[in-house]
């Protein structure tokens, strides 16, 4: 598998790409965070962070190196960044012009776990929806049965754009997974 394809589509913009890096590296990155922080709620609000961070920044990867160790450094940045305003008293949210231009992952069309997830029916939908995490039946909810833009949803959790589409994306993966599994 060709690895540098996908990058090379995602620094161009590619949906399907960002989702397939996405897939293929967050056990690793999740798993890396898991072991430094012990703490699964952290963990995974880093790896969110981490693939925000990096899909910003995508055009600026360097392919001389791996795309897991660059994921990597940028989890442990972000690591280091939440121990720091975890000490620091005042939190100062400091919003720069690349969060505010968040790359758009969310594409408009249908994907593939769309589709699985609205071929449910209603209550058998909600039931597979509580067996995720809260923060992802949080966005799953705003999104779906509140129809909330991205934009909306950020503005309610009060949290970068760039991260509700990841947590976003992610929610729809484990929910395609569940449904798949009871199938």
């Amino acid at each position: 598998m060709e690895i540098n394809k996908y990058i090379e589509k995602a620094k161009k913009g590619d949906q399907v790409a960002f989702t397939f890096l996405l897939d293929h590296y967050w056990n690793e990155v999740y798993g890396f965070m898991l072991k430094r922080t012990e703490n699964e709620t952290d963990s995974e609000d880093i790896t969110i962070e981490t693939f925000s961070k990096a899909f910003d920044k995508i055009a600026t990867y360097n392919p001389e190196f791996q795309f897991n160790t660059w994921l990597i450094a940028i989890a442990k940045n972000v690591h280091i960044d939440m121990l720091r305003k975890k000490k620091s008293t005042v939190f100062v949210e400091i919003t720069d012009e690349e969060d505010q231009q968040a790359y758009n992952v969310a594409d408009s069309s249908p994907s593939a776990e769309d589709e699985l997830i609205t071929e449910q029916n209603l209550s058998r939908l909600l039931q597979f929806i509580k067996e995720l995490k809260p923060h992802y039946q949080e966005v799953i909810q705003l999104r779906y049965f509140q129809e909330m833009s991205y934009q909306e949803i950020a503005e309610q959790l009060n949290e970068p754009l760039s991260n509700v589409k990841i947590k976003l994306l992610r929610a729809k993966k484990l929910l395609a997974e569940i449904i798949e599994s009871k199938r």
